[in-house]
């Protein structure tokens, strides 16, 4: 019998689940977390004890810590993620799929007795603010210290889960195990018939946190199939004009393509009165409002951001957030206890330990942090951050940006004909893989909304239902994409982003206003160069005829790519997708 510490919550579901758990992993004991600030720092010291947390230079860093995985851990495993549908044609092709009893079979047998000598964590969590009909709550056990400080940081924990929980048993059963780590034994399975999330064999954020991609994107994406909403990868931002009127914008980017530098985005000088309020910059939970209009949640309660790149220049917010109460994973460290990466404002250190523990060499050719390094911080820690990240009922949308990582094709912006066509936008998205997911890098693949990895369902079902919520929706977003990434023949990027892509975001709230000059070219609504041109903006003119130029004979080659993508979905692709590319060929031929 294990030892049980910390309050015991009176839901008899949970309590059942969680000692179904503890029989078939057996850990030494269990420990309920309750979220409060003196278990915080209980469980830090225990972290630090057993090696998982080290601490950093409390006067620099004041409540920060650096992690390092095991080597074998330091991205999203795909190719080990599994959706445990019924039926294999309801994953999809864009999922691998596993059958149910074929998967519980496999990873009970792991999980078997995997605990002794560990300590199970029970760790209640709110996705989503208190009070809000949009909120879900999960119940993740792990053995795992880590995950518990970083559950923390992203949820909302402990009794506030449980009080919005009460009586019921509508909540995500997580299940997380480090097991022995062993690349050859880890699984990360989604079981939406059952509300249930498996995961085994793996410590790191995007496998481990199960609030995070498993619950708040695959999970919840097939619950909002289900019940007409959308759970999206996504950040929310708000745009506020110097005449102080806010209009609220969703992007959807995959990993490391900007994301969470646009959701904390800094003005630049030359864009006086301008501010930006962020409410989250990764995901959002979207529902039609009684006012017809889509109005969004950010499920999340921190930021599970990409370090390398990070910098003052780069995303100075992002880098204020992080220089307290934050936990950094597979980032170098300095010999005075400080952190460093590639992008960071320091110089290049001469006295570093590297992601992996070893003295870092800076001509040896690998670099101090790993490309796909972490921090972990609470989202209130940052300079922009919006109360209205609290509001139960979320925010009005106005627009939707699509956007990826693209060296040619794709202009700096253009906006679609109508919902219909924005949809195929997005699902017709593409860009270059990045270091966050474990293969090759710079490679071009399609990732439609930047969901490929995280959409719980067949993704032709998928567009479907974002197609049927033009008729939920009388008044939807307008719908962009953008592509900050363009390259001259000589590699050199065309637009310098970052601040200034709040000029790209004045043009896109004025095309919301009926206003914003453009003309129609056969992919969308391009911006006239004159938009985005003015006062500050150190860019050739010719430069700015480039990023908004349409390459007909480019996107003519580019249609194929897009049938043989879409044939891979069958008859599960809807008929207004395959209108969408026919128009499309239409146009590129007149």
């Amino acid at each position: 019998m294990s030892n049980i510490s910390g309050t015991v919550p009176t839901n008899g579901f949970v309590q059942k689940w969680v000692k179904e758990v503890a029989a078939m992993c057996q850990p030494d004991d269990v420990y309920w977390c309750d979220g409060s600030e003196d278990e915080r720092e209980r469980l830090t010291q225990a972290a630090v004890q057993c090696g998982d947390l080290i601490p950093l230079n409390q006067q620099a860093l004041p409540g920060c810590y650096l992690h390092r995985s095991a080597l074998n851990d330091v991205a999203r495993t795909e190719n080990l993620t599994f959706v445990c549908s019924e039926d294999k044609e309801d994953a999809g092709p864009n999922n691998n799929w596993m059958a149910p009893a074929e998967s519980y079979d496999k990873l009970s047998k792991i999980f078997a007795g995997s605990m002794r000598g560990r300590t199970l964590y029970v760790i209640p969590f709110l996705m989503g603010p208190q009070g809000s009909p949009f909120s879900k709550v999960g119940i993740q056990v792990t053995d795992s210290v880590y995950v518990v400080l970083n559950m923390r940081i992203m949820t909302r924990m402990g009794k506030i889960a449980l009080d919005h929980l009460g009586d019921s048993d509508d909540f995500t059963r997580c299940l997380h195990g480090k097991a022995d780590l062993d690349i050859e034994r880890r699984f990360i399975c989604h079981y939406p018939q059952d509300n249930t999330i498996w995961s085994v064999g793996s410590g790191y954020g995007g496998n481990a946190l199960l609030a995070k991609k498993c619950l708040a994107l695959r999970i919840a994406s097939k619950l909002g199939h289900k019940d007409g909403w959308l759970a999206e990868h996504m950040l929310i931002v708000g745009v506020e004009s110097p005449d102080g009127e806010i209009h609220y914008i969703c992007g959807a980017f995959p990993s490391a393509c900007g994301k969470t530098n646009l959701a904390m985005l800094v003005p630049p000088a030359t864009m006086k009165g301008w501010k930006i309020h962020t409410i989250g910059d990764d995901i959002s939970w979207i529902r039609v409002g009684a006012d017809g209009r889509l109005w969004a949640i950010n499920p999340e309660a921190g930021v599970f951001g990409v370090a390398p790149g990070t910098g003052s220049n780069t995303n100075l917010n992002a880098y204020r957030t992080v220089t307290k109460d934050t936990i950094f994973t597979n980032v170098a460290m300095r010999s005075d206890g400080t952190v460093w990466w590639e992008g960071h404002d320091d110089p290049v250190p001469s006295d570093a330990l590297d992601w992996r523990g070893e003295p870092w060499d800076p001509e040896g050719g690998t670099p101090a942090a790993h490309p796909n390094s972490r921090f972990t911080v609470s989202i209130k820690n940052c300079p922009s951050y919006s109360s209205e990240w609290e509001k139960p009922q979320g925010v009005p949308i106005s627009a939707m940006l699509f956007g990826a990582r693209r060296q040619k094709l794709i202009p700096l912006v253009y906006q679609s004909f109508d919902w219909q066509h924005g949809t195929f936008l997005g699902a017709t998205l593409a860009s270059e893989t990045t270091a966050a997911a474990t293969g090759a890098v710079g490679v071009v693949r399609r990732d439609p909304m930047a969901m490929l990895p995280f959409c719980g369902y067949n993704m032709g079902d998928y567009w479907q239902h974002w197609l049927s919520m033009a008729k939920r929706a009388a008044n939807p977003p307008k719908i962009f994409r953008v592509n900050w990434f363009q390259r001259n023949e000589r590699g050199r990027f065309l637009w310098p982003g970052f601040g200034e892509n709040l000029r790209v975001l004045r043009w896109i709230i004025e095309r919301c206003k009926s206003g914003g000059a453009a003309q129609e070219t056969p992919i969308g609504y391009v911006p006239k160069a004159s938009s985005l041109s003015g006062d500050g903006l150190n860019i050739a003119q010719s430069d700015i005829d480039q990023l908004v130029s349409v390459d007909r004979e480019g996107w003519r080659n580019n249609l194929k790519s897009q049938s043989d993508f879409f044939a891979t979905f069958g008859d599960r692709l809807p008929a207004g997708i395959k209108e969408e590319h026919k128009s499309l060929a239409n146009r590129l031929k007149a």
